[in-house]
């Protein structure tokens, strides 16, 4: 059976602010807006991460029950896309600027690489002259590997 797998924050914090506001057609009315404990310079406030801000996974669920098979635990939350081979590879990124390649049956970290910059986009795959290739953005830079030839065609 495939998984449905996600990324998900653990133990992660948010606050809702609510503001006073008059509708207007054809403008956002949204009558307030989150703001996150995520680390960053905000308002000449630097806010250091910390276990106490939670964790980023990328889960995976059973997809008829919902129940978790497994978690593959990150520091960081992650606003990264999940791409799984045909061959159950299952590749992303993180806010740390890692790109890991998984075992998407039991979550074991097979590959993991530091592109410098945060993931935040899903992977693509495409296959040119019988060979297997994976790209993904980190900042503003394309990375590109080559896969084993022993993979399996992309999909799932």
């Amino acid at each position: 059976m495939k998984l449905f797998d996600v990324t998900a924050w653990e133990d992660y914090h948010s606050l809702y602010f609510t503001w006073e506001q008059e509708y207007e057609v054809g403008k956002s009315y949204t009558g307030g807006a989150p703001r996150s404990p995520i680390p960053s310079l905000r308002r000449e406030t630097f806010i250091k991460w910390g276990p106490e801000w939670g964790y980023g996974v990328v889960r995976a669920l059973n997809p008829v029950t919902g129940e978790k098979v497994w978690d593959y635990k990150m520091t960081d939350v992650s606003d990264a896309g999940i791409l799984t081979t045909g061959s159950d590879l299952l590749f992303s990124g993180n806010r740390e600027g890692y790109f890991f390649a998984l075992d998407a049956k039991t979550g074991k970290e097979l590959w993991k690489r530091y592109l410098g910059l945060q993931v935040a986009n899903s992977p693509i795959t495409y296959t040119t002259d019988g060979q297997q290739y994976l790209t993904v953005s980190a900042g503003h830079a394309l990375f590109t590997f080559g896969l084993p030839r022993t993979a399996a065609p992309a999909g799932r």
